[in-house]
Formats: C-alpha cells, sequence, structure tokens
C-alpha cells in the first residue's frame, strides 16, 4: 500500500510538474517569438500602399483572447481590425511619402465590418491623400453599399465583369423576442420616461411603436442624406441621381455602373494588377507589383510626423476609450465598468503630465448608476483640465450622459447620440416555474420585503415606486443637460424624451457643439490646454501584455457551430440580443440604453 501511495504522489507531481514546464516552456517560447518576430519588409520605392476593405477599423486597440492570438501565431494569419487613429495618420503619412505611390482599396467577399462614423473620417484622410495628386485605385468583385461609401473617393474606380453594385438605400431591422420570452414562461415588465424610450420593446412587443419607428426613419433619413451626398462629391452623378439608382434599381450589373457614371470601367482582376505594376514601376511581367499593407505600413510610421505630436513629452493629451455598455461594477472587455472607468478618471486627474483629456465615446449607454458614477469624475476632471468628447457610431443615453459635462462635444453626421430617457427592465419566471414545477414560498417582515424577487411579476404599488425612481432619474437628465447644454427647459423638452438624434440633427439642437471626427477632438484639446506642438498622445486603456492574458486564460476555449447563411447572420443578431441581457445589472434595474443595437444594411 505504501508503494502505491508513493507511486501516486509521484505520477501526480510529475503531471503537475510537466504541466508547469508545459505552460512555462510555451510562454517562454511566445514571448521570445514575439520579441523576435520581424517587423515585416521595410517600406520600398514606388509601394502601393492596400487597404483591405475586410478591415475591421475601431476606435481602439483590438484585444484577442489568448486562443486567437496564438491561433495566428501558428498559422502566420494577420489580426483584420486595426485602430481608428492609426489608420488616419498613415494615411496621412503615406501622403507625403515618395515612396508611397498609390492607395490600392482591395475589394474582399463579405460584408465590410466597419461603422459609418469611422467610414467617414478614413474617407476624409483618403480625400487629403488624393489631394496631393497621388492615385487612389478601387476595384471589387461586387460593391456593397458601405464599401462604396468609402470607395467613391477614388481617382480609378472599377468592378469586375461577373460583379453587382448594390446601391438601395437604408433599413435597420430589429428581432422581436417577447413571442420567444412568452413561450419560455418568461415575464418582463417595463418602467419608463420619454415617448420616444423604446429601450425594451423587443422584450415586450412584437414589432415598432409608432415614437420608435418615427425616430428611426428620422435617423435613417439623416444618414442617407449624408451618404448620398458625400459619394456624389467624387462622381459625376448628383445626390439625386443617386436616389433614382436606389429607388428604381437598387442592384447594377457591371455595364449598367459604368453607363451610369457609378463605377468607371469594367475590369479583371488581372487587368488591375497590371495598372498597379505600372505604378510601381514593374516592368517584369513575372513580379507582381510593390504591395505594403496597412497594418505593416503602420509598423513603420515614422512618430515626429503623425498628429500625436512630440514623441516623448511630458505634456500629454489622454486619449480614453469608453466603448461598449455601460455596466455597474469592474466590466469586461468590450465593456464600461462604471467603477473601473472612474478610478481612471480619477488617476488622469491627479497625473501632472496630462494637460488635457479626449474622451472617445461609442455607447449605447446601460447602468443608470454607473453612467452617474463616471460622470462625477469628468465633472471633477474637468475642474482641473480640458476635457473634450468625440462621440464614434453611437453615444446615446447613457452615452450621452457620461458626455454632457465636457468642454466641447463633437460628432459625425451619422453618430447616433441623444436618447435622454430612463426605463426600467424587470423579469420574472412565474410562468416558467410553473411549466416546470417549479414552487416558491417566502416569508417576510413588511409588505415591500420581497420586491427584487423574480418568482412574480411585480405588483402595482411597487411599479409605482420604480416609477418614482425613474422620473427622478429623468428629471436629473433633463435639469443637468439643461445646465451642461446652456439650453432652456422647453429646448431640453424637445430634445429629450427618449429620442436618438443623428449627429447632424443633434448640433442643430444644441446636444452637440460641433461636426467632426477624432482628429478634430485632438486638435481641440491641444488648443484648450494651449499645448502649441509640445504635447504628445497616451491611450487609454492601455492593452495588457499577450503573454499575461495568455497565462490568466490559456485553458479557456471555445466551439461555435456556423451555420449556412443567412442562418448565421441570424443567430449571431438573436445571440447578441441574448447576451445583452447580462449587461444589464445596474442595483436597481434602471437604465440609460438604446432601445437596441440599431443594425443598418
Amino acid at each position: 500500500m505504501r508503494d502505491f501511495l508513493k507511486n501516486v504522489v509521484a505520477t501526480v507531481a510529475g503531471l503537475i510538474l510537466f504541466s508547469a514546464i508545459g505552460v512555462g516552456g510555451l510562454a517562454i517560447l511566445l514571448i521570445t517569438a514575439s520579441l523576435q518576430a520581424p517587423r515585416g519588409p521595410e517600406v520600398k520605392e514606388d509601394s502601393v500602399l492596400v487597404l483591405d476593405l475586410n478591415l475591421n477599423i475601431q476606435d481602439s486597440r483590438a484585444t484577442a483572447t489568448p486562443g486567437q492570438a496564438l491561433q495566428r501565431a501558428l498559422d502566420g494569419s494577420t489580426d483584420k481590425t486595426l485602430p481608428l487613429l492609426d489608420v488616419l495618420e498613415a494615411l496621412e503619412q503615406a501622403s507625403n511619402d515618395d515612396r508611397i505611390v498609390a492607395v490600392y482599396l482591395k475589394g474582399r467577399s463579405g460584408d465590410m465590418p466597419t461603422n459609418y462614423a469611422n467610414l467617414r473620417e478614413v474617407r476624409e484622410a483618403l480625400v487629403r491623400f488624393r489631394e496631393t495628386g497621388k492615385p487612389i485605385i478601387a476595384h471589387d468583385r461586387d460593391w456593397n453599399q458601405r464599401e462604396y461609401y468609402l470607395a467613391s473617393v477614388a481617382t480609378e474606380l472599377s468592378i469586375a465583369p461577373l460583379g453587382a453594385a448594390v446601391f438601395n438605400g437604408l433599413s435597420a431591422e430589429t428581432p422581436f423576442i417577447s413571442g420567444t420570452l412568452d413561450q419560455l414562461g418568461i415575464g418582463v415588465q417595463v418602467v419608463r420616461r420619454g415617448d420616444y424610450k423604446s429601450a425594451g420593446e423587443t422584450f415586450v412587443r412584437s414589432d415598432y411603436s409608432d415614437e420608435n419607428r418615427e425616430q428611426l426613419q428620422a435617423y435613417l433619413t439623416d444618414l442617407w442624406s449624408e451618404i448620398v451626398q458625400t459619394v456624389s462629391d467624387h462622381r459625376p452623378l448628383s445626390p439625386q441621381e443617386f436616389e433614382t439608382i436606389a429607388n428604381i434599381q437598387g442592384v447594377l450589373l457591371p455595364d449598367e455602373a459604368v453607363n451610369q457614371g457609378f463605377v468607371d470601367r469594367v475590369a479583371q482582376d488581372v487587368e488591375i494588377r497590371d495598372r498597379l505594376r505600372e505604378l510601381s514601376n514593374v516592368g517584369d511581367e513575372e513580379k507582381s507589383f510593390e504591395g505594403l499593407s496597412l497594418a505593416t505600413y503602420i509598423q513603420h510610421l515614422n512618430p515626429t510626423q503623425t498628429r500625436r505630436g512630440a514623441p516623448g513629452s511630458d505634456r500629454q493629451i489622454a486619449l480614453v476609450y469608453a466603448e461598449g455598455p455601460i455596466v455597474d461594477g469592474e466590466g469586461e472587455i468590450r465593456q464600461i465598468g462604471g467603477d473601473r472607468f472612474a478610478q481612471k478618471l480619477r488617476e488622469l486627474r491627479f497625473d501632472d503630465d496630462i494637460q488635457a483629456v479626449v474622451l472617445r465615446v461609442n455607447s449605447p449607454g446601460g447602468s443608470a448608476i454607473a453612467s452617474e458614477v463616471i460622470k462625477e469624475e469628468l465633472e471633477l476632471l474637468r475642474e482641473e483640465k480640458p476635457v473634450i468628447v468625440s462621440m464614434g457610431n453611437v453615444a446615446a443615453s447613457g452615452g450621452y450622459w457620461i458626455s454632457m459635462a465636457a468642454n466641447e462635444i463633437i460628432a459625425q453626421p451619422n453618430t447616433v447620440t441623444g436618447s435622454i430617457g430612463v426605463f426600467g427592465l424587470f423579469f420574472n419566471i412565474e410562468d416558467f416555474s410553473e411549466n416546470v414545477g417549479l414552487s416558491w414560498d417566502v416569508v417576510q417582515t413588511s409588505p415591500l420585503a420581497n420586491t427584487q424577487t423574480i418568482s412574480r411579476p411585480k405588483t402595482e404599488e411597487e411599479i409605482a415606486l420604480l416609477e418614482r425612481f425613474v422620473n427622478q432619474i429623468y428629471q436629473r437628465f433633463t435639469t443637468e443637460v439643461s445646465e451642461w447644454r446652456n439650453l432652456s427647459p422647453d429646448e431640453v423638452e424637445t430634445a429629450s424624451q427618449g429620442r436618438i438624434w443623428s449627429g447632424v440633427a443633434a448640433e442643430r439642437i444644441g446636444l452637440v457643439d460641433r461636426v467632426g471626427g477624432l482628429q478634430m477632438a485632438i486638435e481641440v484639446a491641444a488648443e484648450a490646454a494651449d499645448l502649441g506642438e509640445e504635447w504628445t498622445i497616451r491611450e487609454y486603456p492601455r492593452t495588457r501584455p499577450f503573454a499575461e492574458r495568455f497565462l490568466e486564460e490559456l485553458f479557456g476555449s471555445s466551439s461555435q457551430v456556423v451555420l449556412p447563411e443567412p442562418l448565421e447572420s441570424f443567430r449571431q443578431q438573436m445571440e447578441t440580443q441574448l447576451s445583452d441581457l447580462s449587461t444589464y445589472n445596474d442595483p436597481r434595474g434602471l437604465y440609460m440604453r438604446l432601445p437596441f443595437d440599431i443594425e443598418i444594411e
């Protein structure tokens, strides 16, 4: 028996030691590989900068899971996500880089993931590149609307012989899961303040309310007007002619696209390669053009020539990304945890090197309590140094709450903002319990002691108490909008009621100060802090080293069944709707949030 136990102990100890060595060795290999990995080819003369239209250009730097990062390291693939500021600075520097002779907008199959607000800013950077006299070549088999919005700036725009160009307007479609919840026996009660505050509709209705339909129609109309006006700037078609194409045809065959001026020509891939070889001065037909991916070029940016000021300066502008739903507590990746975010703002307030703060908001809102925790810190921060808000694709409801105390708010024309309203969302499983034979009982000292239960719906008395909280927060919301934005109560009432606005409409009614992008916000911050040219950018949150995240999540894994389209898109949409429920963690169940994630096609 003693020998048996000794063998068991030795075996277990060996396994533990082997695992430790294996994990440690793998981590060391990964770290060593990352340190020794080449930065990629140097920028050669007559290079063509390649912007893959499959890229997801998002606000902050992507944080891959250890599994994703490891897979990319093993198979040699590259990340398809780039931060907006890096892309803008790369295009700015390429404009003045004699080694870069052109930009190639390379079309790929699939949908372009970058949102319209970021596309607008990238497009403006491409306009500046074009103004230097360098060509922009854009080619794709099929042009969808989002890709065309960006590519319409090209000096040479082509389509494949068997392709198609889609230009058919915008739509917003929302899945309503009230019927699903009914079948599961899950009840939902909603209290709200604001006629347009339609958050919660997806849980209790089977279609849009009239108010929700009205505000969505107005927003889509503003966004569509911006799109047709923008694409007409560099194409031989007026906004009205683009409207006609969308209303009557919707999809253009290659010859139709050329004849109507939608594109310049029909071209095979080989013709485009020959054109790019010509620009690269490559005479040998067996050689390809000198292509340089945008990601690789970013690695070689000269920091002294970017808009981030003087590298190494102790006069810094903090660029703080507020991305995702606002949740109570610390939050997870792609969430704005109220406590964690407020702590970071507090640290910036006491950091003498930080002279100004740019808050980049891309959030539909969320927890009312967490939003207030963040805004309180922003108010204190503003007393010490300038705070400029740059709104991305969406900065509404709680996203607007954390923005309104800034010295200045800058939004894109297609930003979703406003939604000044409050709602409460309360679930119960009374019917579900009956269906599965689950029963509940309770002993309590007071009539209201059991108000937080999910075993039954809220009573009328409990709903009345919750409405008091909702009304109180709404009154606070509108009062502070009036004070911070210098608007009369009547003006605030017009702008609020839970209604969403486009950035251009929000500027008109006083909710934002001006229309512009992230780079404008940085320049405004530098001017407000009187920094001149002696400053640099410091971004938050900082990305943790890969090795640290790998060791923390080594044994985490996920598997997923992928369905054929269009079922897979629907599954992902439903999964997103359901997973959003995990972000509804306000202690009192009260929220300042958009009605849903607006999916625009």
